[in-house]
């Protein structure tokens, strides 16, 4: 837990090798990623990562000055996004003894880190249109990287480095109170893709 009532779940062998090697070569070759540009402190830059967003149909993702609209899912990703909200729910119904507990996630953005230089900076996932304390279910493929987390208040910071195929679910207040980065590195690496699911409200 990172208080005041944060949490962070962490599972390094939620994917098979396999199902997690083939995941990653079949994303590589057959997403349609794009170079967005982004908003920040009043400039508009190109994103350091290549993206996509996919989901239901309808489902539109604004931040940080950009639309996104849900493209339809990749077929091995609507698989994956449906054995996600049954482990997450039973994961969530357990540990905060919830019965109602269940997740729907409605989209998933995937970020691809193409070589050590391709980061994400610090930010929460606080979007509205997220709801008040979401749930953020992400899967690691690929290369090991740093993923840090940094309180707003008194910025202490922690660290977790994602294995191939590893499960991290975010939920509780954590975005109201903690941020979250991919640090650069200059190390000479491969490639990563990171999915995050989430459920898009409004």
């Amino acid at each position: 837990m990172l208080p005041p009532f944060g949490r962070v779940f962490y599972w390094p062998g939620w994917m098979e090798r396999e199902s997690a090697d083939a995941l990653f070569k079949s994303l590589l070759a057959q997403i349609d990623w794009q170079s967005r540009s982004i908003r920040m402190f009043g400039r508009v830059l190109n994103q350091p990562r290549l993206i996509a967003f996919q989901g239901d149909e309808g489902v539109c993702y604004r931040y940080s000055g950009g639309d996104y609209i849900a493209q339809p899912w990749h077929p091995d990703l609507l698989t994956l996004h449906d054995q996600l909200k049954r482990f997450v729910s039973n994961a969530l119904r357990t540990v905060e003894k919830k019965p109602e507990h269940a997740i729907q996630f409605n989209s998933v953005l995937i970020n691809r880190y193409r070589t050590g230089m391709d980061s994400m900076g610090w930010h929460a996932d606080d979007e509205k249109a997220l709801g008040r304390n979401p749930v953020i279910a992400s899967i690691s493929l690929g290369e090991q990287r740093r993923f840090m987390f940094r309180a707003r208040a008194s910025k202490a910071r922690y660290e977790l480095i994602p294995k191939h195929g590893s499960l991290i679910v975010m939920a509780g207040d954590l975005q109201h109170h903690w941020q979250h980065q991919l640090p650069k590195t200059k190390k000479a690496i491969q490639e990563r893709i990171n999915l995050t699911f989430r459920t898009v409200t409004e």
